[in-house]
């Protein structure tokens, strides 16, 4: 058994050691579950640079085996002195296997509960087969944006936080495609809501895609404008846990795929592979 003492001050670049914290992980108090992030958080340092020297050209009259052995060796301090100072990766990992012991990848939300919005630290996240990947810098500066206003309406109406961001980034592309006016200006409408006869906002009259008997077609429709993001959070929230139409939604989503499923079945959008699209946005970009 690795004690953890030795885990947490000496870093393993080697397969074997890291299967032993692996283990030890499972057995042992959280102190090894950190341990066991931060060896893998060295690892994938250790990657990155390897990768970095493998792109530069090595064929100058200093380079050669010694050489680049010794590169080698101080590229493993390097990695251990980084993973040592932390680069987020391994809260992220410590936070997945906490909320995940079976590991299998993909974090299962409790109904009604209120996910955080925005990384702590680092720009990773755990895609759906459980490997980590570094998240894009668009979809880190969107979560970053909006995550305060989905936070919030997650508090009033239980409704997951990273469920309703999901749903903005599928709708607008990641704020990159929001509703607009005529005269160019925002709607701050990031979920494609539209303006019914139930509605005595502001409105827009933009063109959207709906799916008429599985095919595509660009038609033109009114959509509901609001004078912030918060209020466009807001609105969204209310309508799902206020109408009898997405009642199920909110009362049978344990998680994601269901959340998604249950939207593409109240008919929330006509596109057939929504709820796809809507779970694979939530579960491999967010976090």
């Amino acid at each position: 058994m690795i004690r953890n003492t030795n885990a947490a001050n000496n870093l393993a670049l080697d397969a074997n050691n890291l299967s032993d914290l692996r283990v030890a992980a499972k057995t042992n108090s959280p102190e090894a579950l950190r341990a066991t992030a931060k060896q893998f958080e060295a690892l994938f340092v250790n990657m990155m640079m390897k990768s970095m020297r493998d792109a530069t050209p090595q064929d100058g009259p200093m380079d050669n085996d010694q050489s680049k052995l010794f590169t080698s060796m101080l590229d493993q301090q390097m990695s251990e002195k980084i993973a040592n100072r932390g680069i987020g990766l391994a809260d992220v990992l410590v936070r997945q296997m906490t909320n995940n012991p079976n590991g299998r990848g993909g974090q299962k939300i409790a109904e009604k509960s209120i996910e955080p919005a925005t990384p702590t630290r680092g720009q990773t996240t755990i895609n759906a087969a459980g490997g980590v990947k570094p998240q894009a810098p668009h979809v880190k500066a969107f979560q970053e944006a909006m995550g305060s206003h989905a936070e919030d309406a997650s508090r009033a109406t239980g409704i997951p936080a990273k469920f309703m961001l999901g749903q903005a980034a599928l709708e607008s592309g990641w704020g990159k495609h929001e509703i607009k006016a005529a005269d160019g200006s925002a709607s701050h409408n990031l979920f494609g809501i539209k303006a019914t006869s139930g509605w005595s906002g502001k409105v827009v009259v933009a063109p959207t895609t709906e799916y008429i008997n599985g095919a595509p077609q660009t038609v033109m429709q009114k959509f509901r404008a609001y004078g912030s993001y918060a209020e466009a959070f807001s609105d969204y929230a209310h309508m799902l846990a206020s109408n009898p139409r997405y009642g199920n939604v909110i009362s049978g989503s344990h998680d994601a795929t269901s959340f998604a499923q249950g939207l593409q079945k109240a008919g929330y959008a006509t596109d057939p592979h929504y709820a796809t699209k809507l779970s694979n946005i939530i579960n491999r970009s967010l976090v």
